[in-house]
């Protein structure tokens, strides 16, 4: 997190096409390539959308900076204990560790789970995710950046480019807002194609994850449109191809797996367990089981085995 960004931050604001031409992106045109992700997370984790666009723009110049581009570090996360892929680049200090990603969507999602994670930012979350103002007066607060102005610089991205916009009060459940909407049709003068249902419970998982149910013989797009998801996002939380068809009770998450389970410590082998079961059993992301005991792949585990789910394997 930069503190030398308030002069960056000025000539963003001078135009939207700072950075056109070559390979540089225009401010808008990453609003509009980020946009979706941006309110995707908001759904799961609570972060307005706007803050999470707008810390994008400042500590990456919009997806320009080296650190965006060398390391697909978009939001300026130090290494902190980070076990990943690292770049090094000079911050507060010369030559600070920053986290590098295999994407940039990768970013975006571990943006999300650092701020969810850390107990320093947990006052945040009582904050409304339609509240922006709180929000970046909060990240300063807890430590995000040391600039002064940062909250200022947050703000005032978010009012400039109507961030905003994309912001939703999440605090009510999911019943209320759903009958909200089935009495705005009800109103209509019109025949609704469809009519928005909830016939599946959601439940917390053991990794604060969550997760519902599967009927027999349900499909990957009838659960997704049943709980207004994108068929990706099924797919991936879940490591299954869009053909895939749930038996009955199968457990589907509906939010992305951690990179470990500290409430297990250590988890047995059972003669059915492959990769992806043990992965849905756990709620840890298959790549991160592996990672957790340096493991190449899970073809030397076997049942009676004992992997760890919390802390990597010591050499």
């Amino acid at each position: 997190m930069n503190t030398k960004i308030t002069s960056l931050f000025i000539a963003l604001l001078c135009s939207a096409s700072l950075f056109a031409g070559g390979d540089k992106i225009t401010t808008q045109e990453y609003i509009d390539t980020w946009k979706e992700t941006a309110i995707r997370n908001m759904r799961e984790f609570g972060i307005p959308a706007s803050i999470t666009l707008a810390q994008g723009i400042l500590e990456s110049a919009s997806g320009n900076s080296m650190l965006a581009k060398k390391g697909n570090n978009h939001f300026g996360i130090k290494c902190h204990g980070w076990e990943g892929g690292k770049i090094y680049h000079d911050d507060d200090k010369k030559g600070e560790c920053f986290r590098k990603y295999n994407s940039a969507a990768e970013s975006f999602e571990d943006h999300s789970l650092f701020l969810k994670n850390k107990s320093r930012y947990a006052f945040l979350f009582d904050y409304k995710s339609d509240d922006y103002k709180s929000w970046a007066k909060g990240l300063k607060k807890a430590g995000y950046a040391t600039n002064p102005k940062y909250p200022q610089l947050l703000m005032a991205i978010i009012e400039k480019w109507e961030l905003y916009k994309f912001d939703e009060d999440i605090s009510k459940p999911r019943k209320e807002k759903v009958d909200k909407e089935i009495e705005e049709v009800k109103a209509k003068p019109v025949i609704a194609e469809k009519v928005i249902t909830l016939d599946r419970g959601i439940d917390l998982s053991d990794n604060n994850i969550k997760y519902t149910r599967a009927k027999a013989g349900d499909s990957v797009k009838e659960i997704a449109e049943d709980l207004e998801l994108a068929t990706w996002q099924i797919t991936k939380y879940n490591d299954i191809s869009e053909k895939h068809t749930f038996n009955s009770g199968e457990l589907v998450y509906i939010q992305p797996k951690r990179r470990k389970n500290c409430s297990v410590k250590k988890y047995e082998i059972t003669e059915e367990d492959d990769l992806r079961l043990v992965s849905q059993k756990l709620g840890i992301k298959p790549k991160h089981i592996l990672r957790l005991n340096r493991l190449e792949d899970f073809s030397t585990i076997h049942a009676g085995d004992s992997i760890n789910t919390c802390k990597r394997v010591k050499k």
